[in-house]
């Protein structure tokens, strides 16, 4: 992945407000030539300590995507006010921008 595309993920994701969620599509439609694929690459090489809310970034279907750290990332969502529906959707209201 080009490293000018890579920063324009990471300086997308850290603008993503608490309480908000978005989809890999939404982030990739704000890039240069991202799409999805890429943008959840760039979440999965994020570096150990990080501060990034890689947790606010779901799939177009507003789930979470399947991946070890979905239980932790439903927590942190729901911690900063995030519902899920019975289906396990986000609220449609809670996407940003």
């Amino acid at each position: 992945m080009k490293a000018r595309l890579r920063e324009q993920i990471l300086t997308i994701l850290a603008q993503i407000p608490p309480g908000r969620v978005t989809t890999y599509g939404r982030i990739a439609a704000m890039t240069e030539g991202g799409t999805p694929r890429l943008v959840a690459r760039a979440l999965r090489e994020l570096p150990a300590g990080h501060d990034l809310p890689w947790f606010r970034v779901i799939t177009a279907s507003r789930r979470l995507a399947d991946h070890p750290g979905a239980p932790e990332q439903r927590q942190r969502l729901m911690a900063e006010g995030v519902r899920f529906d019975d289906r396990g959707r986000v609220s449609p209201h809670c996407l940003w921008p």
